[in-house]
């Protein structure tokens, strides 16, 4: 039974930057569709900056209350997230730059999409966003 864990941990390891940030994406969306803000959140850095129109929010608590107006009733009131990856550019070993089309598909209606730009740094627990530029 023990190899199992170590086999997922070897994966994990050997795991592309992208991939990895990718898949951390798609956590924090699963978090977003089930209504759970603090999952959705955890990708963010204890001192992320985010910025959207004419707002900059700094750190994860700030930014986490940012959102929770969108999480009531153990779901998200404005609809399904998910992310498609744009672009990537590497700025060191431990900074990627990422661009991707994010798209909310509410129940009724048209779905809005936008581009958001997240700056990650790989920490002890993974990549974190550190800065959001959202629109």
């Amino acid at each position: 039974m023990l190899i199992v864990p170590a086999l997922l941990a070897a994966a994990a390891a050997t795991a592309t930057p992208q991939a990895a940030i990718d898949a951390a994406m798609a956590e924090s969306a699963a978090g977003w569709n089930v209504g759970d803000l603090s999952r959705f959140t955890a990708i963010y850095a204890p001192d992320a900056m985010y910025v959207a129109g004419d707002k900059v929010v700094r750190g994860k608590p700030a930014i986490a209350e940012r959102y929770a107006k969108s999480f009531a009733d153990g779901g998200n009131t404005r609809g399904r997230l998910t992310f498609q990856p744009m672009a990537w550019r590497s700025l060191s070993a431990v900074h990627i730059l990422h661009v991707a089309r994010w798209t909310l598909t509410p129940a009724t209606g048209a779905p809005h999409t936008g581009l958001t730009t997240l700056l990650f740094e790989r920490r002890k627990d993974g990549w974190k966003i550190i800065s959001d530029h959202s629109g």
